[in-house]
């Protein structure tokens, strides 16, 4: 009608509008000289039929699904702003976002079970304990899809250890980066934790505050729990085998470990922390027989002097905890109940995670 031929006589060809109501899609072309806006449009290949063309040409504009769990209680004291720009950030980068908030404990492993096949990324938002139920879930799918993480917690060990952001506008922008990184995670029995199983002393904070008190008091709230800890310390008496070597006897303090922070109370050298090479990191603190060698262990831990007498320190692969006492454990924070016999072993890359490259 206007005369002006851009396009070269080649023909068949196939020139489509999508449509939105009142509006329709308009492209531009990536890396030519040509800036001006068009229609989608495409060469019919030989032996093509038209309908075949148009679903080769559109199908990469098609967008990405998002599963977003949320939980609404962590850090409920936090302004809400922040986690709604990151959505508009997850949802410029193409992805089309469907909003799952949690109702009760165990919510989230199920929805991820139950809906993560279908989407091209989960993303959780919440504490290290929603994270833990979401990457729980994502293990029963056949192929579990990348996962971002959006920290909303009281401590966020996990995060701390990877750097990533606290603002969820922040973590938002690396995970629309899409660079995917494979972690290791653990099998406590049949269970999943992503960087600690523990028992003893600072163990119980990770679990007994509730979660009124993390909302109000934040990182405050895990110290006054592990100040109760420490007013009364207690034995553990287990057998720990570690990669085919035994240690037993009473023990205040064990960790299956790959984080460098656990409950923000007992700090790992980051250096000797590497979140996926298949190893962990196993710390037992034997138990103290004065006041003066519970002093001298924890200047041991503060200094990160894994070689001093009390302080057992070991990277391993798997391990086995054998015990006649009740030792209840936490995993990411999480209660987990004692059992007589319990078997760790990593899953090495188990989960692949949206975050930036050099971290």
């Amino acid at each position: 009608v206007c005369n002006n031929m851009v396009f070269p006589k080649i023909a068949p060809a196939v020139i489509i509008g999508l449509t939105n109501n009142d509006q329709i899609m308009m492209t531009k072309y990536a890396g030519r000289e040509y800036k001006r806006y068009a229609l989608i449009a495409g060469f019919t290949e030989i032996g093509e039929t038209a309908e075949e063309t148009v679903h080769r040409e559109v199908s990469h504009l098609q967008e990405k699904k998002l599963l977003f769990i949320l939980n609404p209680r962590a850090g409920r004291n936090k302004p809400h702003g922040p986690l709604f720009d990151a959505l508009a950030i997850l949802s410029g980068a193409g992805y089309l976002i469907r909003i799952h908030e949690t109702s009760a404990p165990g919510d989230a492993a199920d929805t991820a079970a139950r809906e993560g096949a279908g989407y091209d990324l989960v993303v959780a938002a919440g504490g290290d304990g929603t994270l833990n139920e979401v990457i729980s879930g994502l293990m029963r799918l056949d192929a579990p899809p990348p996962l971002g993480y959006l920290p909303q917690g009281t401590t966020n060990d996990f995060a701390s250890s990877l750097q990533i952001p606290r603002d969820p506008a922040a973590a938002a922008e690396r995970i629309a980066q899409r660079n995917v990184r494979a972690l290791d995670i653990g099998q406590w029995n049949q269970r999943s934790f992503i960087y600690v199983a523990s028992f003893g002393a600072f163990t119980r904070s990770s679990y007994a505050a509730s979660q009124a008190a993390k909302n109000a008091l934040g990182h405050f709230a895990y110290i006054l729990e592990g100040i109760k800890n420490l007013d009364s310390l207690r034995p553990y008496r287990c057998a720990v085998e570690a990669d085919g070597e035994m240690f037993d006897g009473d023990f205040i303090f064990g960790a299956v470990c790959n984080s460098t922070s656990l409950g923000g109370l007992v700090k790992l050298d980051p250096k000797r922390v590497h979140m996926d090479d298949g190893m962990f990191e196993l710390m037992l603190l034997r138990m103290p027989k004065t006041a003066l060698d519970l002093q001298n262990l924890i200047t041991a831990l503060n200094r990160m002097d894994y070689d001093y007498p009390g302080v057992i320190f070991r990277h391993v692969r798997s391990v086995t905890v054998t015990t006649r006492e009740d030792i209840p454990w936490s995993l990411d924070g999480e209660y987990a109940p004692s059992a007589p016999r319990v078997e760790i072993r990593n899953l090495h890359s188990a989960v692949r995670l949206m975050i930036k490259e050099d971290e």
